[in-house]
């Protein structure tokens, strides 16, 4: 999959000639009314940078519209508060922008009563430094459905109905969705719905949208009691890279729901009810390290289809899509209440997946519980703690000592002398080339998420601090 990183020039506008300022109004002083924000708007174009002034503004039922206006990748249209969260929108609606591209929201909070949808014909747009509150509105609270869009640098908090934080979806029709979605460093916290399902933070894609490739990237984002559903990062859709994200003391877990070719790596999930859960075909799951969550660290899954095809029928399509061909490698599982499970509760069994070079630690139960094994290949992994091994056969794991020791941020790496070091049963190479700190791995790689070294981790477990609209 390709990646790309876009939206990050710098916003303003340079000084030009008198010519180059009237095609590109700067809006240098502060509006300070809604009437004068949509005549700011209505005349901007590239590189435009439009203010408004601190305080408390009551938006109509009509919203704050943007109709056809275009930035450039380099030079977007920039709709600012006076300093962030110094502005605060309530009201039905908030920015309501369509036929627009290379816009860019920025340090607003947001208090309305219906979400924040991103229309398909909104195309890279950036909400970045905001504070999302809906918290009394049932419904979600950003939705989007056009390409391009970045999301980051946002808190989204305190919402009690049903509803997710943050939706990607799509134009209509099965199997098309939103392209190329990039969530970076935003802050999901205390979501409390209490009903059994329809609260995830991140919602990525629908089961109707699962084959499509949306070539989403979900990174560097911490979530702090998300307890509205089990799925706290829920994918649904095809191609996504969920990577370096910390989850801390939440119901939610990572759950690939639907779609294939997924890659989760190097998430941290502390504490909390759920790990990793896995439906579907090609995911790679490599370093993640999960540690304390009631459950299974990792869950390979088991389906009601073989596999989901296009033009199913809309109740096969909700079905659960049994895993083909997942790779489960060098992931650090210690304390959970077991280590790597699979479920019995549906027929149709894994085929052709790997679970290799895994560290599984647990002090009571057991490490490994797999009802079907025929279709899961085991090796190089290693089990230590008083905790049984389960189901694993005998040929797919070592007991032996990794001298787990816990550094300052309460993570347990590999110690002097560890079982772990160089004892990998696989070249991982072509799937990973670092570890979940940050660390290059050099060959043969250590068992786990962690590589040893005496070094300062390049990454670690996020906090407040690392995201929201504060975070650099």
């Amino acid at each position: 999959m390709k990646r790309r990183t876009f939206l990050t020039g710098a916003v303003g506008v340079g000084v030009g000639t008198a010519a180059a300022l009237q095609v590109r109004p700067a809006f240098a002083a502060p509006v300070t009314s809604l009437s004068q924000l949509q005549s700011a708007i209505n005349s901007a174009t590239a590189g435009t940078t439009i203010t408004l002034a601190n305080g408390s503004y009551a938006v109509g039922s009509s919203g704050i519209t943007i109709n056809g206006r275009n930035g450039t990748t380099s030079s977007p249209i920039t709709i600012q508060a006076e300093t962030k969260g110094g502005v605060t929108l309530t009201g039905s609606k908030s920015f309501v922008i369509s036929n627009s591209s290379n816009i860019t929201i920025s340090g607003f909070v947001f208090k309305q009563t219906s979400t924040f949808d991103l229309a398909t014909s909104a195309t890279r747009i950036r909400l970045t430094r905001n504070e999302f509150a809906l918290g009394s509105a049932a419904s979600h609270s950003v939705v989007v459905r056009g390409d391009d869009v970045k999301i980051d640098r946002n808190v989204f908090r305190d919402k009690s109905s049903v509803g997710c934080y943050l939706v990607i979806d799509g134009p209509g029709g099965d199997d098309v969705i939103a392209k190329r979605t990039y969530i970076l460093r935003n802050h999901f916290r205390d979501h409390t719905f209490s009903g059994s399902n329809g609260g995830e933070p991140i919602r990525l894609g629908v089961s109707s949208r699962a084959l499509a490739d949306a070539d989403a990237t979900v990174e560097y984002n911490l979530f702090e009691r998300v307890d509205g559903d089990p799925e706290a990062i829920s994918v649904k859709a095809s191609g996504n890279t969920i990577r370096y994200n910390t989850i801390r003391n939440s119901l939610g877990g990572i759950v690939l729901r639907h779609g294939n070719d997924n890659r989760v790596e190097s998430n941290y999930i502390l504490g909390g009810d759920n790990g990793i859960r896995i439906y579907g075909n090609d995911h790679l799951i490599v370093n993640n390290y999960v540690d304390g969550v009631g459950s299974a660290g990792v869950v390979l899954g088991s389906g009601t289809e073989r596999d989901h095809t296009p033009g199913e029928p809309e109740d096969d399509r909700r079905g659960n899509d049994a895993p083909d061909r997942v790779v489960i490698v060098l992931n650090t599982l210690r304390n959970n209440s077991e280590g790597i499970a699979g479920e019995s509760q549906r027929s149709v069994q894994p085929q052709a997946c790997q679970i290799r070079d895994n560290l599984l630690v647990g002090s009571s139960g057991q490490l490994t519980n797999l009802p079907y094994q025929s279709g899961v290949t085991f090796s190089g992994n290693i089990l230590w703690g008083s905790a049984s091994n389960g189901t694993i056969p005998s040929s797919g794991f070592t007991r032996a000592d990794p001298k787990l020791a816990a550094g300052s941020d309460g993570v347990y790496r590999l110690g002097s002398g560890s079982a772990a070091i160089n004892a990998v049963s696989a070249n991982h190479s072509s799937r990973v080339t670092d570890d979940v700190d940050g660390q290059a791995r050099t060959a043969p790689y250590d068992v786990g998420a962690d590589e040893y070294s005496t070094a300062t981790p390049v990454r670690r477990p996020l906090n407040a601090a690392d995201v929201g609209p504060n975070a650099t």
